[in-house]
This record gives structure tokens, sequence and C-alpha cells, in this order.
């Protein structure tokens, strides 16, 4: 079984348009689960988690538009991406993709993937800033989840790192680094995210959509991911996320104890905006990315919560 994003997916139908790539994995007919990478990673950081729970579940990976696969079509998509700070547009366009796999607002007409009816609400696990892009989806997009699975998640302020506003400041002096100087950039980028030395094959996975060629984003790529950071958005909805909690959605936070990029406290204040059956797990010895710090911890917490949920606990 293989992780490989072999489907292509567009919207919307006219300019601007965003692509996204993006697989399924596991039985068809199970319960679906759907992983939502952050800034800067792609779906290979969740690769591992899916293909272990492509045992049990129907898995679902993608590239987030102008990450990894996928690609920005056009200036006008790249202009639109760039300035939109809250990610309403991301969530716009993940949802589109939900609703392309049958997993769309229950008042509205199936997709041509089949209906969420038939497979049940998706699972949603998601990492960084796609707390917040998978939060608006459900609740200024009507989709529906069976639980969330909230890790070291972007969702509520203060916003951002010195890094990001560095970058949005002097975004032709980034674009213009030599190349072997940005790989260098990137690399220190990355590991200040994890808490343990990142094995070098990880470091590179992590580093390549940003330093390569061949259709990836490359280093303007992730110089406009960070510009965009610098402006990160949430306070419209912040005050809405307590309608989750209302509704008995099942929701697990989960944080890595040591990460220096989002503050660990911030998973009380989550739960606390959320309230209802939220429920915080804080793991030691873990950072921002606690998928590599802690994949064995990670893995069991997520597994368990699953477990409980389809349970009916």
């Amino acid at each position: 079984m293989t992780t490989t994003l072999s489907q292509t997916f567009t919207y919307p139908s006219t300019s601007p348009q965003y692509l996204i790539k993006h697989t399924r994995l596991g039985p068809p007919s199970a319960q679906p689960v759907i992983f939502i990478h952050g800034t800067p990673w792609s779906s290979r950081l969740w690769a591992p988690y899916a293909l272990a729970l492509s045992q049990k579940y129907s898995v679902y990976l993608f590239d987030n538009p102008g990450y990894g696969e996928s690609q920005l079509l056009t200036p006008e998509a790249t202009a639109e991406f760039t300035n939109n700070g809250s990610l309403t547009k991301q969530a716009e366009v993940t949802a589109a993709l939900f609703t392309h796999w049958g997993f769309g607002d229950p008042s509205a007409s199936s997709s041509s993937e089949g209906n969420n009816d038939a497979r049940g609400t998706p699972h949603i696990i998601a990492h960084d800033n796609a707390g917040l892009v998978a939060l608006r989806i459900a609740l200024q997009h009507n989709i529906v989840y069976k639980s969330l699975t909230l890790i070291d998640v972007v969702a509520v302020g203060p916003w951002g790192l010195p890094f990001f506003k560095l970058v949005a400041e002097n975004e032709s002096v980034f674009t213009a680094i030599p190349p072997q100087m940005f790989d260098g950039i990137v690399r220190s980028y990355i590991r200040d995210a994890a808490y343990k030395p990142l094995r070098r094959e990880d470091e590179d996975m992590l580093a390549e959509p940003w330093v390569s060629g061949g259709g990836r984003p490359g280093q303007e790529g992730l110089v406009r991911v960070l510009k965009q950071a610098s402006t990160r958005v949430s306070e419209d909805v912040e005050g809405e996320y307590h309608r989750l909690g209302k509704s008995g959605l099942r929701v697990r936070i989960i944080w890595g104890k040591e990460d220096k990029w989002v503050p660990y406290e911030r998973a009380e204040k989550l739960r606390g905006l959320i309230g209802g059956k939220a429920e915080v797990v804080i793991v030691e010895e873990a950072g921002h990315l606690i998928q590599l710090d802690q994949p064995e911890r990670l893995m069991a917490e997520i597994m368990a919560f699953l477990g409980k949920v389809d349970g009916g606990k």
C-alpha cells in the first residue's frame, strides 16, 4: 500500500483555481478518517499514521493548496492564498474537497464519490494551522465530524513566530537568497519544531518540497506560506468554538509539552473555548513535531480516542 497522492481535485471551476493532490487508503466502506497537515509540512508527515490506521479505517490524505504536490495554478490564486491569513479560503477549498469525497453539508446533495450516510461522518485529525481550518470547516461550512483530534494546533491567539514577521517584511531578500543558503535556513527552521534531534531522512522529507524543483513549491513557495502565517487571524471564529462543544462533538486536544512554536498552555485555553466533552492530553518530551518526537505515544492516543468514540464511550 502506498501513500502516493495519485488523484487530483480542482476547485472552483472558474479562476482563481486551486489544485489538491489526494489519495485514499484502506477498505472503501470502512469508517473514514481524514488527516490535515499544517505549515510548513505536507501529507508526508502523516503518512506512517495513515498507513497504520488504514488496516481498519478508510483514510484520506491530501496536500493543502500551495504545499507538497498541490501547486497554486495561477498568479490570481497565488495572490489570494498569500493574503488569506485567516485561512478562510483554505477552509473553503478543503470543505469542497470533503464534499467531493462525500462528506459535505448534510443538507446538500451528495457527491459523486458516495454519501456520508453510507460510510459515516469522518474522524478529523488536524495539526498546526490545520486546526483552524478544521474548526472553520465545521462551523462555517456545516460539515459534520464524528470526532475532532487537534494536535499542537494554531487555533487561538496570540499569533505568530518572530521569524514569520521577519520573512514578511523582507520577502524579496528571502526569495533571492542562494539555494544552498536557503536550504540551511529551511532545515534550521524545521529542526526548531522538534524536541528531539531529527533523523536525517525525516529532515530531508520535510525540507524537500521547499528546496527542490520538479513541480514543488520551492523557495518562493515557503516564503509565501510564511508571509501568510505572519497575518494569521482567528478572532472572528474563536467565539463560535463553543457551538461544537454544545453539539456534543467529541474533541481531543493533544499537545507536546516542549512545543516552542505554540505553548502547551494554549491547549487549556482552547478546551475552555470549545467546552462540552473536549479533553486535553499533554505529552512529555515532545515539541511541535510530536509526530516525530513521540510517534508511539501519539499513535496510541489517536487510536484510543477513535476506538472510544467508535464504541460510543
